[in-house]
């Protein structure tokens, strides 16, 4: 049963992108991103496509590849395995990666938010590697952990190979891809206060300070923008990740295989105008916003609030009143301990003229372990005493 539940919610998932895809087709016979090899326009909350260009093919992300490593750890910090003070030692191999980096030395310590500054602002391979390598033991296995994300995530064309994005034949992604995992970095809200940092100092208090610059300059030059991640390789060209917001709407924009940084800068930054010009969102619920309680069968405690995973929005073209959507709240009919806060259990669907256009996950606002036999055998006794009162 549980594994039919798992197979039904992956379901929903993919399917959630794949309707929203069918809604980019209609909205622009324009090509924004001509140098481009791939290119993708994406709203942040409902995950609707409003432009494409090519965005199933596979290409090589250079260090947009980041976004996945910072990721994971980002999500090792909501389940409490992580603290942004703890203390990450740098090995050889760490300190030995080429490319973009903040110098890290062998056996240097550096604390999981420092580290995070130097991935988010400075791209840097070395301490992406020491990141790896501290979460999972191994950068390999780590890698393994992102692929295994890359699969939950429906990212159907997307295999890593390292944690940073050196080149490697057999390390690919996609516009579409990247942008799916985007989304799900930003639906940790807390990462934006460093991928939007235009420049910033580590080892302040040392003899030996680094200065931060942005590798992402849009963060500086165009309003709203405060992310994500760039990429660079001679194979890949210039690639970006980008995400800005305005007005209560997020974007994300991706392209990849830019000639130069100026025409990447560019097609983003008009990606980006295109869609705060046409489009604009009412917001609905902020993420974490209760949607109803639920009844936990045999859970140490007996309820659990369902919860937004994420802010909800209407999506709509410029003009168009919130009137002409509407929205569905489906649960699952019965909840089981254990329980955990990263379960779906349901979904609101957005719908416009009766097609579904998005679907935002439900989740419990905290894990419910199952109940002993004597506080089951308790509950029991006590629903038979009122039952004769």
């Amino acid at each position: 049963m549980k594994r039919f539940c798992r197979i039904v919610i992956s379901s929903l998932i993919s399917f959630a992108f794949f309707s929203s895809s069918a809604f980019a087709a209609s909205e622009s016979g324009v090509n924004m991103a001509p140098r481009a090899k791939s290119a993708i326009l994406m709203e942040m909350d409902s995950g609707t496509v409003l432009y494409e260009k090519k965005p199933d093919e596979k290409l090589p992300p250079a260090s947009i590849t980041k976004v996945m490593t910072m990721l994971l750890i980002m999500e090792a910090i909501d389940r409490g395995e992580l603290k942004l003070t703890d203390q990450v030692r740098t090995s050889e191999r760490a300190a030995s990666m080429g490319g973009s980096q903040i110098f890290l030395q062998p056996g240097e310590v550096m604390t999981v938010e420092d580290m995070i500054k130097g991935i988010a602002i400075a791209s840097a391979n070395d301490a992406s590697v020491a990141m790896a390598e501290h979460i999972g033991g191994t950068e390999e296995a780590f890698v393994a952990k992102m692929n295994e994300r890359a699969k939950q995530l429906g990212m159907n064309n997307t295999h890593f190979v390292n944690s940073n994005g050196l080149p490697s034949p057999d390390h690919y992604s996609t516009a579409r891809d990247i942008a799916i995992m985007s989304r799900e970095l930003l639906k940790h809200e807390i990462i934006t206060k460093y991928t939007g940092i235009y420049q910033d100092y580590l080892r302040k208090d040392s003899s030996n300070p680094f200065w931060l610059v942005n590798t992402n300059r849009l963060v500086r030059f165009f309003e709203g923008v405060d992310g994500l991640k760039t990429g660079y390789t001679s194979e890949a060209r210039y690639c970006l990740a980008a995400t800005a917001k305005r007005n209560n709407m997020r974007l994300v924009a991706v392209v990849l295989g830019e000639p130069d940084a100026k025409t990447r800068n560019s097609e983003v930054g008009g990606m980006f105008t295109y869609g705060f010009n046409h489009f604009q969102v009412f917001p609905l619920y902020k993420k974490g916003d209760v949607i109803q309680i639920a009844q936990v069968d045999k859970g140490k405690r007996p309820t659990v609030n369902i919860v937004t995973s994420q802010p909800v929005s209407l999506l709509a073209k410029k003009g168009e009143k919130s009137d002409a959507f509407s929205k569905d709240i489906v649960l699952r009919p019965s909840l089981q301990a254990p329980v955990s806060k990263t379960d779906v259990v349901g979904h609101i669907f957005i719908k416009k003229d009766g097609k579904e256009i998005a679907r935002i996950d439900l989740r419990p606002d905290q894990t419910i372990e199952q109940a002993g036999m004597w506080e089951i055998l308790k509950r029991s006794t006590r629903k038979i005493l009122i039952s004769y009162e």
